[in-house]
């Protein structure tokens, strides 16, 4: 495993491993997810529900990080928002094995929501409303810090040094974020910094699944 293979060594056989190294019983079905920056499969369970493992990129977070998000769900969770949060064994719920950091889910479908419906777009507003007063009531530490210098102009300068447009769209990407990061810093004006959150959650019939972002100051 190397820093541009890092999951090389991440094989179907190292996942049922993995789970059942911590208690449960595989089928020996998987079945690899979508997933960008992690690794993510649905395992059979011998006589239960699937699950769902999440193998953590390595280097991408720190451990300390993972479990202040896992601490922000089950937080979540305790106040009655349906967010899928991970599944704790004897009060753990980030695992290691083989070098490979993981957290266990239980298996929860649904769709996207039908944003064209106002009532839908009202619902969803309500609910990261919700998601927001939680994430208000306490600081994070450990996630990294949303900035509009690093995720904003670095970003931009990182695209535009890369010489990977031709020129007459560089001077047009060049001048369109500059003129969106200005807009960002006048509408952050008052912030200095953000702590981000990546949930799935569900809605209150239990039929939606979605990925939402929480923003808190810090």
């Amino acid at each position: 495993m190397t820093d541009e293979t890092p999951y090389a060594d991440l094989s179907p056989e190292m996942v049922l491993d993995a789970l059942e190294a911590v208690g449960y019983r595989c089928d020996g079905r998987i079945l690899a997810l979508n997933s960008y920056e992690n690794r993510v499969y649905q395992i059979g369970i011998e006589e239960s529900d699937p699950v769902v493992a999440k193998f953590y990129r390595p280097g991408r977070w720190t451990d300390a990080a993972i479990r202040e998000e896992h601490a922000f769900a089950f937080e979540l969770a305790s106040q009655e928002i349906p967010v899928v949060a991970p599944l704790a064994r004897e009060g753990v719920s980030l695992h290691i094995h083989a070098g490979f950091r993981y957290a266990i889910f239980a298996r929860r479908g649904g769709r996207w929501p039908e944003l064209g419906s106002t009532a839908e777009r009202e619902w969803v507003g309500r609910f990261l409303g919700r998601i927001h007063r939680v994430g208000r009531a306490g600081r994070f530490y450990e996630r990294g810090t949303l900035s509009i210098q690093e995720r904003g102009r670095e970003a931009r300068d990182f695209v535009l040094d890369g010489d990977w447009m031709p020129d007459y769209l560089a001077t047009k990407y060049a001048d369109v974020t500059e003129e969106l990061l200005a807009e960002v810093e006048a509408r952050a004006a008052g912030w200095c910094g953000a702590r981000m959150r990546l949930l799935a959650v569900r809605s209150g019939n239990g039929s939606l699944s979605a990925l939402v972002e929480g923003l808190s100051p810090l």
